[in-house]
């Protein structure tokens, strides 16, 4: 990973002081969002700027790799079998949800960010499939809009109701006669119901749950500036 970000992580050393090197950035960033803390001789404020620039950096080299929207009704197709296979859930393209990170928003934005959880948040909106990966995420809308705002507003939503995303034609259901029925995507009673959304889910939550459990640092709130923490 360190070979991938280098070069944009990389800080020229002046006459006063050495930079940090991009490994330690690195190291401070990784142990950051593991653990929620870093034990380290750097400042905190140091920390607070290049901890978002090291994250922007990991993001812009592996989204392409690890998170990608499929194109092709292949690419969906594969995803469905797979939902079949593993949760005997057919014409399944995915499980919606959104996840209230939370984070000290500032006196100032008064109740923008307030959900209805009670606490100040950023909205992470995740499409998982039936391996626990995502699919496509949506992060930075203010906690107050719920989980179904943020998805009408999202640019997923404008193509998916264009129907711009190539997904599969009609299939019949395993052991369903001959009648022909639309691939779907599942949610909770939180997301409006169309032909694309059902109340049946899942994975969704349980993806989250890896995630919060892989970066811990998303167990508690953010203490950082909105700018930083999206």
């Amino acid at each position: 990973m360190l070979t991938l970000i280098v070069e944009d992580i990389q800080k020229e050393d002046t006459f006063m002081r050495d930079s940090i090197s991009p490994r330690n950035r690195l190291e401070v960033t990784l142990r950051f969002l593991a653990t929620g803390m870093y034990s380290t001789r750097i400042h905190e404020s140091t920390i607070s700027k290049f901890i978002p620039e090291v994250c922007r950096a990991i993001y812009n080299h592996l989204k392409g790799e690890y998170l990608e929207i499929p194109t092709t009704p292949e690419a969906w197709k594969t995803i469905a079998d797979n939902y079949y296979q593993l949760w005997q859930f057919p014409n399944c393209l995915g499980a919606l949800d959104g996840r209230h990170i939370k984070f000290c928003a500032p006196i100032s934005s008064g109740s923008f960010y307030y959900n209805y959880k009670g606490t100040n948040s950023i909205v992470l909106l995740g499409l998982a499939g039936a391996n626990y990966k995502f699919i496509y995420v949506n992060v930075g809308v203010n906690g107050r809009v719920s989980d179904g705002g943020v998805f009408r507003e999202s640019k997923f939503s404008k193509v998916l109701q264009n129907n711009n995303l190539n997904f599969p034609e009609d299939e019949v259901l395993p052991g369903n006669g001959s009648e022909k029925l639309p691939y779907v995507i599942i949610a909770d009673d939180a997301f409006p119901l169309s032909t694309r959304l059902s109340r049946a889910r899942r994975m969704i939550e349980s993806t989250f749950g890896i995630l919060v459990n892989r970066f811990r640092v998303l167990r508690n709130p953010i203490c950082l500036n909105v700018e930083k923490f999206n």
